[in-house]
């Protein structure tokens, strides 16, 4: 039964794509809110399918943290739904995710009106520069860059490596980062199909104010959401 629920959810998220991307695609010829909404309601539909075929909940906790108007978030990143559930729960997300994702048809038709931030991984000092000058572009029009701090998704419970991007943004724009925990690794998985039911969390936590050295930055960064996200884990396997 697991497997049969896996493969019709598989078949559920993989068919919406061309259905939304084709079906409303005069969005990508409208404003930015118009592609904006096209995605939105792209995403819902995916977390129902997920809900009733793959009987998996998404529960979004720490409310009173979440931001609004222009932030810089600094999720963890186990799986595609970490992806997928914060345009259900941000006002106006802005990804910064491999260049090469802007080229995978209706996906990147997408991330290309909505002005997410590709970075080329290979350009070294200068994707990093690129990167900085584009957030600060996008916080300028009140939007919420989500940027992952591991670069890539990591398997629930694998030691953390944090890149030295999301540090860069957080100096050069001087803002704070709201860091988010989640254990969606266990129910959608980084690799395979299987989608195990249960309850998905996303938990904001206490932002990190502006300012601080990046040393002190990054362990807070790491600390807060390693510690959460494990609490997050270890609640899941009971």
């Amino acid at each position: 039964m697991l497997i049969l629920r896996s493969l019709l959810f598989t078949a559920w998220l993989y068919l919406s794509m061309p259905i939304f991307a084709i079906g409303l695609s005069p969005a990508l010829l409208m404003p930015h809110r118009y592609a904006m909404a096209v995605i939105k309601v792209w995403a819902r539909f995916v977390l129902f399918g997920l809900r009733w075929i793959a009987g998996i909940r998404v529960e979004v906790r720490g409310l009173e943290h979440r931001p609004t108007g222009p932030a810089l978030l600094a999720p963890k990143h186990q799986g595609m739904l970490d992806v997928v559930a914060p345009f259900t729960f941000l006002d106006d997300p802005c990804f910064v995710l491999k260049k090469e994702l802007m080229g995978l048809p209706f996906f990147g038709w997408f991330a290309w009106k909505t002005a997410m931030i590709p970075v080329d991984r290979s350009a070294g000092s200068t994707a990093l520069k690129t990167m900085v000058k584009q957030s600060r572009a996008r916080l300028t029009d009140n939007r919420q860059i989500v940027i992952f701090p591991e670069g890539t998704r990591s398997e629930p419970g694998a030691p953390a490596d944090y890149k030295p991007g999301v540090a860069a943004i957080y100096r050069d724009l001087d803002v704070a980062c709201w860091p988010v925990a989640t254990n969606s690794g266990c129910h959608w998985p980084a690799h395979g199909f299987i989608y195990r039911p249960g309850v998905v969390v996303f938990e904001f936590l206490e932002p990190i104010p502006a300012g601080l050295k990046r040393a002190e930055f990054m362990k807070r960064l790491e600390d807060g959401v390693e510690t959460a996200s494990t609490a997050l884990l270890e609640a899941d396997s009971k």
